[in-house]
C-alpha cells in the first residue's frame, strides 16, 4: 500500500466533540486531516440534541445512544460503560454492511472493550490509541493502576492490539511500568491545527493593557486542581493580575466560592466553554498561560499556548516534558511544589521582557512539528504497515 491509496477508516472513541476534552479534540482534528484523502468514520456516543449520524467536516460521525451522561465536559461511570455494548452492536451492524481497512480505538478504558470485539468479530487490525487517564490518573481512585481487575483488563487489551501507539513518552512509560514492560509502543505525539488569527480586545471584557492576565485552558475536574491557579492569583496581592479559566466543568461552583472565599472573585474569570476561533483570540489576549493541573498524558493546551507565544507555567507530571523545559519555555516545576509554582508566575508577571522573550521560543518550538498534519501522516505510515502485516499473516 502506497500514501496513494485511499484506506477506509473507523475510529472508535467514547467522547467526541462537542463531549469530553483533550482526547476527543485530538480524535477530530486527525479525523478531519485524514478525510482529506480517506474515508473517514467515528464511532462515538451520542451528544443530548445532536443527531445519531451526520458528516462533519468531511468525516461520518455515528454516535450510538448512551445512558447516564448528563455534561459535555465529564462522563460518568455509567455513560463510559454504557458505551461498550452499545458501540459493539452498532458497530458490527456497520462492519456487515461495509468495508474498512483498519480500525483505530483511542482510550484503553472504557472504549477499548468495543474496539477489540470489532476487530475480532471484522478480521481487521486495531490500532489502540493510549491517551493518559484511561490508563494512569492519580487524581481517581478508580484509575486503573490502582486496580487489580481493571489491570488485568487493561494489559488484555494492550496484547490483543495489532499496535499500540501513546501520545507521549511519560505515558508510554506508564503503560509498560503498570501493564505491559513488553510492548514499547509506537510514540506519536499530539497536534493541533494552525492557530486562527486575530485578538480578543481587553477592553471588550473589562481589562486594561496594564493589567497581567493568565489563561487556563480546561474542563473544570479535579485533576485540572484548578483551586491552585486561583491561589496563586491571591499570592500576587495584586488586583491587576487575572485568571481566565476557559471551559466548563462539575467544579466550577467549588472554584468560584473558593474565590469569594479567598476575596478575588472579581480577579477570577470563568470563560464558558469557547470555540475554537475565541479560544486562540483569548489567548492571544493573555500574557501567561498557568496549569496546575496534576497529570497529561499529552497537553494539547500546552502546544496552542506556545503556538500563540505565551510563557508556560506548569507541573512537571505529564507529557508536556516531551516538549517543556524549565526556565526556557518558562518554568516546570515538581508536582505540587506550590511555593516554586507561585514564584515562577510572579517572576514572569513582573518581567515582561522575560515574558516576550520566552514566548518567541516557543512559538519556534510550537512550529517544529506540533501540528495536525505531522500527526496524521505518522498514522497514515502506521495504519499502512499495520494493514499490510495484517494481510501477510492472513
Amino acid at each position: 500500500m502506497t500514501h496513494t491509496d485511499k484506506m477506509r477508516i473507523l475510529f472508535c472513541d467514547y467522547e467526541y466533540p462537542p463531549l469530553g476534552g483533550g482526547g476527543g479534540v485530538f480524535n477530530l482534528l486527525m479525523a478531519e486531516e485524514l478525510a482529506k484523502h480517506h474515508d473517514v468514520t467515528v464511532l462515538t456516543s451520542q451528544a443530548p440534541g445532536y443527531p445519531k449520524e451526520v458528516m462533519e467536516n468531511g468525516v461520518r460521525v455515528i454516535r450510538v445512544p448512551i445512558m447516564g451522561r448528563t455534561q459535555q465536559a465529564a462522563a460518568s461511570l455509567v455513560s463510559m460503560f454504557a458505551y461498550i455494548p452499545m458501540a459493539i452492536k452498532e458497530g458490527k451492524k456497520l462492519l456487515a454492511r461495509e468495508k474498512f481497512d483498519v480500525i483505530n480505538t483511542y482510550f484503553v478504558l472504557p472504549t477499548g472493550p468495543a474496539g477489540d470485539a470489532l476487530s475480532r468479530a471484522s478480521g481487521l487490525p486495531n490500532v489502540l490509541t493510549v491517551l493518559g487517564g484511561d490508563i494512569y490518573d492519580p487524581s481517581k481512585a478508580t484509575s486503573p493502576h490502582r486496580n487489580f481487575l481493571l489491570r488485568a483488563w487493561v494489559r488484555k487489551l494492550l496484547r490483543n492490539a495489532d499496535s499500540v501507539t501513546g501520545e507521549s513518552e511519560n505515558i508510554l512509560k506508564y503503560m509498560r511500568q503498570f501493564y505491559t514492560p513488553e510492548i514499547p509502543g509506537e510514540l506519536i505525539p499530539l497536534g493541533i491545527k494552525r492557530p486562527t488569527e486575530g485578538t480578543a480586545s481587553r477592553e471588550q471584557y473589562g481589562f486594561s493593557e496594564s493589567d497581567t492576565l493568565f489563561v487556563s485552558v480546561g474542563r473544570l475536574v479535579s485533576r485540572k486542581a484548578a483551586d491552585q491557579l486561583i491561589a496563586m492569583i491571591k499570592a500576587h496581592e495584586d488586583s491587576s493580575v487575572h485568571l481566565l479559566l476557559i471551559g466548563d466543568g462539575p467544579q466550577q461552583q467549588f472554584l468560584l466560592d473558593k474565590a469569594r472565599e479567598l476575596g478575588i472573585e472579581g480577579q477570577i474569570h470563568f470563560m464558558g466553554r469557547v470555540d475554537e476561533e475565541d479560544k486562540f483570540r483569548l489567548l492571544r489576549m493573555s500574557d501567561i498561560f498557568a496549569s496546575s493541573s496534576q497529570h497529561e498524558g499529552f497537553g494539547l493546551v500546552f502546544i496552542e499556548a506556545m503556538a500563540c507565544g505565551l510563557p508556560v507555567v506548569c507541573y512537571n507530571e505529564g507529557g508536556q516534558t516531551d516538549f517543556l523545559q524549565d526556565n526556557v519555555t518558562g518554568y516546570v516545576v515538581p508536582l505540587n511544589d506550590r511555593t516554586r509554582f507561585i514564584k515562577g508566575c510572579i517572576t514572569l508577571t513582573n518581567d515582561k521582557a522575560l515574558r516576550s522573550k520566552t514566548g518567541e521560543e516557543n512559538l519556534r518550538r510550537a512550529e517544529e512539528g506540533y501540528f495536525i498534519d505531522h500527526s496524521a501522516k505518522s498514522y497514515e505510515v502506521l495504519f499502512e504497515e499495520v494493514i499490510r502485516k495484517h494481510k501477510d499473516k492472513a
